[in-house]
């Protein structure tokens, strides 16, 4: 992969262009990590690149970018450009194509993130963002309060940087996010929860939350309770803690499962007929929350005789069959009570003894 986009470089070149791999991909080669974070910046128009590579797509000519599949790998190819007059504190008005790589590094976020690799892999750093890599330090490129000012989802990147990459802000960086903190109300909750999830999931979560209440963004990102928070493997396990849905963005399934993991948080999640009703991973989650150990919650759950009511060895129409009922409410009443017969271990899953018991039960006068 690492000379298939290199060879991208050699393809641009070759007609005349400059170009060069520049952001998280060189920053991740340096620190030995992989990468498919795949970014370009070139002097060579969309149109010209349109030229090179007719299969690109063009994402926002507007915006000077066009985007490359190789091995299917995303790959985004960005021409060189200034950025002015930016709107809502996130995105440029308006852009300009320039002719110079050392122009268009310094519109970028970070020192670590403007390091570029040119077409035989040699490193190109202007910004000393090497420096900071070996320091282990994040640093803006020029002015923080700018860079925050003009993109106020930088001040999440910055937090997730350190985060993810185990890295210190340095001085002027904690600085200027305090003063330009009250700006992340102007930025989208889907926006805001992208990063969120990044820091979250990161194994080094519990660092990311320590900066983000150090740095008191919990109150300008609306979340009241991430002092409550306790890392957890699952990301749903800190959502469901911080109680946002009313707010951030989830789809259907995320908010059922935050809602289960609130549910069963109050129940005993070592008990036979929670573990059966809201399954190993809602109360693996909460039990994570509360301090119990996985290993317990999976021994009992494992224990279940049946875990969903697929798992009962009796059909419906066996059910009315034995009955001598058509289809009806009353089947779902059934299947409740074998499921908990079964569940209590007060009848055997096996077909004969749930036709007995339902004879005997249910259908007295039949017999």
């Amino acid at each position: 992969m690492f000379e298939a986009v290199l060879g991208l470089l050699k393809n641009i070149n070759c007609h005349g262009f400059k170009s060069y791999i520049v952001g998280g991909f060189v920053r991740d080669y340096l620190l030995g990590k992989k990468s498919s974070d795949i970014d370009i910046a070139t002097n060579a128009t969309p149109k010209e690149l349109k030229e090179i590579f007719p299969d690109c797509l063009v994402s926002n000519e507007d915006y000077g970018s066009v985007i490359l599949y190789v091995n299917s790998l995303k790959v985004e190819i960005t021409t060189f450009r200034k950025e002015m007059n930016y709107i809502d504190n996130r995105k440029p008005g308006k852009i300009i194509y320039i002719d110079n790589l050392y122009e268009d590094l310094l519109r970028r976020d970070f020192t670590i993130n403007a390091i570029c690799m040119d077409e035989d892999g040699e490193i190109i750093d202007y910004l000393s963002g090497r420096d900071d890599l070996n320091n282990k330090t994040i640093k803006c490129i020029g002015n923080a309060r700018e860079r925050f000012t003009e993109d106020v989802l930088r001040i999440l990147r910055a937090v997730r940087f350190a985060t993810i990459l185990d890295f210190e802000l340095d001085q002027e960086i904690r600085e200027a996010i305090k003063e330009c903190k009250y700006l992340l109300t102007n930025l989208s909750y889907n926006r805001k929860k992208e990063e969120l999830d990044k820091i979250f999931s990161s194994s080094n979560a519990r660092k990311g939350i320590k900066l983000l209440l150090d740095l008191q963004l919990d109150k300008d990102l609306e979340l009241e309770r991430l002092n409550k928070v306790k890392t957890t493997n699952s990301l749903i396990g800190i959502w469901s803690v911080l109680d946002v849905c009313d707010k951030y963005p989830f789809n259907s399934n995320e908010k059922e499962l935050i809602k289960n993991v609130n549910r069963v948080i109050k129940l005993n999640n070592l008990d036979m007929d929670t573990l059966y009703r809201y399954g190993l991973y809602v109360n693996s989650v909460a039990g994570e929350i509360k301090g119990i150990d996985i290993k317990d919650i999976t021994k009992e759950y494992n224990n279940l005789v049946i875990k969903c009511r697929s798992d009962i060895n009796i059909s419906s129409d066996m059910i009315m069959d034995v009955l001598h009922k058509e289809p009806g409410s009353y089947l779902k009443d059934v299947y409740d009570d074998l499921e908990n017969m079964i569940i209590h271990g007060k009848l055997s899953n096996n077909e004969n003894s749930i036709i007995c018991y339902l004879k005997e039960k249910y259908n007295r006068k039949g017999e």
